[in-house]
């Protein structure tokens, strides 16, 4: 039964038409739907957190879903400027009666949405904000007593219990021809240096159909030479593909108890903990630790981010992140303990260098997982397990694979030589290591141990 005469569908990270609850929603309770793209100049102009690389996937991605509109014969509008000025607008020239979109769930996206909902309330119209990113909201997962989970292991157990819904095809309705408006041309904001990994639902789904290969995950996922993670990151952050089709797909080739499974509820952990306690960005989740007396020294900061630290595990990583916009997620944990375990720099330095070279940069998974390997967040590496670079690249690169791929300075000296670069390196273009790990490891201990007490 629809309820609306017509109804406006705003696409923000949910780049797909299959399976989109807010799109669904519109087409069901609606005589005719128009949709749209707003470019938020906050957004897309230059920022301490924009990632050129997600950007461009973004680009990429919309190319993709404004093709699958042209499909079904309906045209999706690219519109810049501030976002509730556009709503404004297009409901007073169009006679829009309800606007629709998907929930969305940091801080920024929050105030965006709340300020949307006054101009709906301004202009009596309906709002309609829909659950779709996530496999359970964030009122859903919590405790008998209400309170939030702050602990992954209970999270997951009880998370695991609530059904996730069943992808939806698109639901019958009718688009309509968006408003004479001016159209935002967006091809200036592309560049030729775009990730390796390319946006757009058709890339997505060719990722679920050699999900074959991930047979092995459990095994191979911690060798960072080898093709063994999804590569959906990026995808379900933009929405490309939803989290229900990612999830049952994984369920139906790789089984229910596949551990990709349990990242995708890592995923939704990291992001209701961001949600409940927003002042995590900014501020350790455990407060006590905004006290750490961090050194912040910014050439070793620099050595670190251009892969320069004489750490070979570390150095490829950052090198792989830079060049492409993508690192393994067990060299992430590797570079990101050595960050703050070893050079004794913020984690929010760290934080804000991925969220800027990151093709898959979500702010709530980002400031989640640095808070993880910082030992500052909630059930974080405890502060006292600090990873050991030397050991990490014998256990998970011993061939040196990864590490011959992007840093060729080392492709002439074996492994043997390459493990041991801490005791005795060799002449060539490549550093020394800019610290001693035993040494700076007990620093650290000794730094969280005096906040602690």
């Amino acid at each position: 039964m629809t309820c609306y005469k017509k109804s406006l569908y705003i696409v923000r990270r949910d780049m797909r038409i299959d399976d989109n609850t807010a799109l669904n929603e519109a087409l069901r309770l609606s005589e005719q739907v128009q949709a749209c793209f707003i470019f938020d100049p906050y957004q897309i102009d230059e920022h301490p957190y924009q990632s050129r690389p997600a950007l461009q996937f973004m680009l990429q991605s919309l190319d993709d879903l404004r093709e699958q509109f042209r499909e079904r014969g309906a045209c999706l509008t690219i519109v810049r400027g501030e976002p509730e000025k556009i709503v404004k607008d297009w409901v007073l020239a169009c006679g829009i009666e309800a606007v629709f979109v998907n929930r969305d769930y940091t801080p920024f996206s929050r105030h965006r949405d709340y300020r949307l909902q006054q101009v709906c309330i301004e202009l009596d119209i309906a709002w309609h904000s829909c659950a779709d990113v996530l496999l359970n909201e964030p009122e859903q997962a919590l405790k008998s007593d209400g309170s939030v989970y702050k602990v992954f292991t209970a999270f997951y157990n009880n998370a695991r219990r609530i059904p996730v819904g069943l992808p939806q095809t698109l639901a019958e309705g009718r688009f309509c021809v968006p408003p004479e408006c001016p159209l935002y041309d967006y091809e200036p904001l592309k560049t030729n240096a775009g990730p390796n990994l390319r946006g757009g639902r058709r890339q997505a789904l060719a990722i679920f159909d050699a999900l074959e290969n991930l047979k092995e995950y459990q095994n191979r996922r911690d060798y960072p030479a080898l093709a063994s993670t999804s590569l959906l990151s990026a995808h379900l952050k933009f929405g490309t593909v939803s989290i229900r089709e990612a999830f049952y797909v994984v369920q139906c080739v790789l089984g229910d108890g596949h551990p990709l499974l349990r990242q995708f509820y890592w995923r939704d952990f990291f992001t209701h903990i961001a949600y409940h306690f927003p002042e995590v960005f900014g501020h350790a989740f455990v407060r006590k630790y905004d006290a750490l007396p961090w050194r912040n020294d910014q050439a070793q900061f620099y050595a670190w981010a251009e892969g320069r630290t004489g750490f070979p595990i570390v150095d490829a990583g950052m090198r792989e992140l830079n060049r492409t916009g993508y690192m393994h997620n067990r060299v992430r944990m590797i570079t990101a303990s050595f960050l703050v375990k070893d050079l004794h720099i913020s984690w929010r330095w760290g934080e804000r260098y991925f969220a800027q070279h990151l093709v898959d940069y979500d702010p709530c998974v980002n400031n989640g997982n640095w808070q993880w390997a910082a030992s500052t967040g909630c059930d974080a590496q405890p502060y006292f397990r600090i990873f050991n670079p030397w050991l990490q690249q014998q256990k998970f690169d011993g061939d040196c694979e990864y590490i011959y791929r992007w840093i060729p300075e080392l492709r002439p000296f074996a492994p043997s030589i390459i493990h041991t670069w801490d005791k005795k390196f060799a002449a060539c273009d490549y550093p020394k290591p800019i610290v001693d790990h035993r040494l700076e490891s007990e620093k650290a201990k000794e730094m969280f141990r005096m906040c602690t007490n």
